[in-house]
């Protein structure tokens, strides 16, 4: 028996064998004992593992909507007002770590913890026995797909989608090997786009999308990058917005636009992406504007960095380049709005900014109810 310690930075519950070996576990909670586990991965000084028997169950913890809840979210055990307080104890965790003592942050959320995702992308199980394909996940650490029947972090409209999608194929008779997956994204109206990647041929293009976000309307490519929860997302926007006060705006890893657009296209904005598929969709959505849009990586155009700007960092899970940060210390812009997807990596990148900077605010949101997933923003001021 294992008791279970803490939820560590990352979702896992931590526990730890006679032997010192550490354990993190899927499918448990704090002040929990663990009788019984599958290992996922066994490496040399750990293990993964999903709890299969749990003696001492936690208070918080509550019976999940979804059997494929470990494939999906496996915070569905976790009861949602205890859920946003460990994610405020993450953020100062993941901080803690880095040498930097914040206050636990303020986290916003729409209160709607189900059905919330725009975005889907589903594996086809072919059930031999009923000679069917049904939509299906693939089991947390394996390869294995699960066929589901239901599922409850999507928009309904993308399930129902999905849903036609396969009893079309199913009526047929086609064999689901024959496709890599379904992939199926919708807009705030509940319009669907998306469908069937099919294996060793190109990805298709599918019809693109539209929403407005403080608004401003964007178009955006399903199986491309576009925010997943809208609501909470412009909960973040109108955050971000209260603290530009600059003519300059520097929108960095920009995507296809979304936040320098929605909270700043009145100023001097100048947007930079990497990708050419997100920027050639932020160029179409600048259209309206006076806004610049760079093809670049966001550390390569270091020299568009001016000391009277507001700089928006939103980089990906890695954090920002180093070069990018020594710049920014060199030329020391009045501001930086940083939102991060990642609070460890966020959090090393503000520690090394805290050589000329201090922190005005933090704040985090709930993106992802249900998933140990954390938006984290830092606003940091001269």
């Amino acid at each position: 028996m294992i008791k279970v310690e803490k939820i560590i930075p990352g979702g896992q519950a931590l526990g730890t064998e006679e032997s010192g070996k550490k354990i993190f576990f899927w499918n448990a909670l704090p002040g929990e004992t663990v009788d019984e586990f599958k290992a996922t991965k066994i490496k040399a000084n750990f293990t993964e593992a999903v709890a299969l028997k749990i003696i001492n169950e936690s208070k918080s913890r509550v019976n999940p909507k979804d059997d494929c809840f470990l494939s999906t979210s496996p915070w569905q055990i976790v009861n949602y007002d205890y859920e946003l307080e460990l994610k405020k104890s993450l953020v100062v965790e993941n901080f803690r770590e880095h040498g930097i003592k914040i206050e636990p942050p303020e986290i916003f959320t729409d209160g709607r913890d189900y059905f919330y995702r725009n975005k889907m992308e589903y594996a086809l199980y072919f059930d031999n026995e009923k000679n069917k394909i049904s939509l299906a996940f693939h089991a947390r650490g394996s390869h294995r797909k699960i066929p589901i029947e239901s599922s409850s972090i999507e928009r309904p409209e993308i399930f129902a989608a999905a849903k036609k999608i396969v009893d079309d194929l199913n009526d047929r008779h086609e064999e689901a090997r024959k496709y890599q997956s379904l992939l199926l994204r919708c807009n705030q109206k509940g319009e669907v786009s998306g469908g069937l990647f099919e294996n060793r041929k190109p990805h298709p293009v599918f019809k693109n999308l539209n929403d407005t976000i403080l608004g401003q309307e964007y178009s955006y490519s399903p199986n491309g990058f576009f925010q997943i929860n809208l609501p909470v997302y412009e909960m973040a926007l109108k955050e971000i917005k209260k603290h530009i006060k600059t003519e300059k705006v520097l929108d960095l890893y920009s995507g296809v636009g979304t936040i320098g657009l929605s909270v700043a296209r009145d100023k001097n904005l100048t947007l930079v992406e990497c990708d050419k598929t997100a920027y050639n969709e932020m160029v179409k959505n600048c259209k309206i504007t006076n806004a610049t849009a760079i093809l670049d990586k966001s550390e390569n155009v270091t020299n568009y960095i001016e000391p009277d700007q507001t700089v928006i960092l939103d980089p990906p899970r890695a954090g920002c380049d180093k070069k990018l940060i020594d710049k920014l210390l060199e030329v020391a812009p009045k501001k930086i709005i940083y939102l991060s997807c990642n609070p460890a990596t966020q959090a090393r990148d503000v520690k090394l900014l805290l050589e000329k900077y201090r922190i005005e605010t933090v704040k985090t949101f709930n993106f992802f109810p249900h998933t140990p997933h954390i938006e984290n923003l830092i606003v940091l001021s001269l």
